[in-house]
């Protein structure tokens, strides 16, 4: 299945690295990155994931096998993170939360559509826009409300959590979903000249914010703590998937949402994953690297896991 490789795979890796080159080459400056990531970000996939969420077949889509198998997959991931760097490489308990959470955020935004769209066409991302509504709230929650935990700082900590969970509902991309979940349960119908614009905004969606995330990935250089790195790696890459994969099968998981579910699974952490770890100031540096290293090496198993899907 090398052909998958070439038609799937490397296009969306191309359009990353032409990104990482123009921007460490300097024609483009990181101001401009950051304004497209911004309009990509804060608007453009905001306005794809309305728009999904807006026509999806509610009661076909959000299939609680999908959801417990992902889900169930991401939790343990995040365990054996969280453990794994306490046991194994001697971090202490809230640089071992933020490791677990590089472990648990998957770039599914960025990286799981652009890939599920490439390998199955863009009529088989229900089960990624059901995965999608629910990734943030999840991880956050997980995440924010272990490491109050381990930090076991009272009043003080719960006072932060909510006010990073308030800043999390005010994130574009959650709006986007709640407003298309609005449109699709009240029942209403966009004006042509809406929907029509929408798409036009919508197509530059991806693209765009594939080619941001190159640039972006120019400010990051892998330094130290390697095997920390690599164990992360592994268990997003490799872990994740496999759980995914199992999940799946028992549950007897419909083979469209199936595919989702894996690919969704297999993609590198996402940026949440370094903003999480720099919101506590722990593990940074490993969350950066794991970021560029991940989104690298899926390009191989990315990969594996289309030749082993079919």
């Amino acid at each position: 299945m090398f052909q998958s490789l070439i038609d799937v795979v490397l296009p969306v890796f191309l359009v990353i690295g032409a990104g990482y080159a123009v921007t460490a080459t300097g024609y483009f400056k990181q101001v401009h990155i950051d304004g497209l990531m911004r309009f990509t970000q804060n608007f453009a996939i905001p306005c794809l994931l309305f728009n999904a969420i807006a026509h999806l077949d509610l009661s076909a889509s959000f299939d609680p096998r999908l959801l417990a198998s992902f889900y169930t997959g991401a939790a343990l991931c995040f365990m054996v993170g969280l453990f794994g760097a306490r046991i194994l490489f001697n971090r202490d308990w809230e640089d071992a939360v933020a490791i677990g959470f590089c472990c648990l955020f998957s770039n599914s935004v960025l990286l799981g559509l652009a890939i599920t769209e490439r390998a199955y066409g863009p009529d088989s991302l229900t089960g990624n826009y059901a995965i999608i509504a629910f990734h943030s709230p999840f991880c956050y929650g997980v995440g924010i409300t272990v490491m109050e935990i381990v930090r076991n700082r009272g009043q003080g900590g719960g006072r932060m959590a909510g006010s990073v969970l308030k800043a999390m509902f005010k994130n574009a991309l959650i709006i986007g979903i709640g407003l298309g979940f609005v449109v699709n349960l009240v029942g209403l119908t966009l004006p042509r000249v809406v929907d029509d614009a929408l798409g036009l905004i919508i197509r530059a969606a991806l693209p765009g914010a594939l080619f941001a995330l190159g640039g972006v990935l120019v400010q990051y250089r892998p330094e130290g703590d390697l095997r920390t790195i690599a164990f992360v790696c592994a268990v997003s890459l490799l872990l994740h998937p496999a759980l995914v994969w199992t999940f799946g099968t028992v549950s007897k998981l419909p083979q469209d949402l199936f595919r989702s579910a894996v690919v969704n699974s297999a993609m590198a952490p996402g940026f949440n994953a370094y903003i999480f770890a720099n919101m506590y100031g722990r593990a940074r540096r490993v969350a950066a690297s794991s970021v560029l290293i991940a989104t690298g090496a899926s390009i191989l198993t990315v990969w594996m896991w289309l030749t082993l899907l079919g």
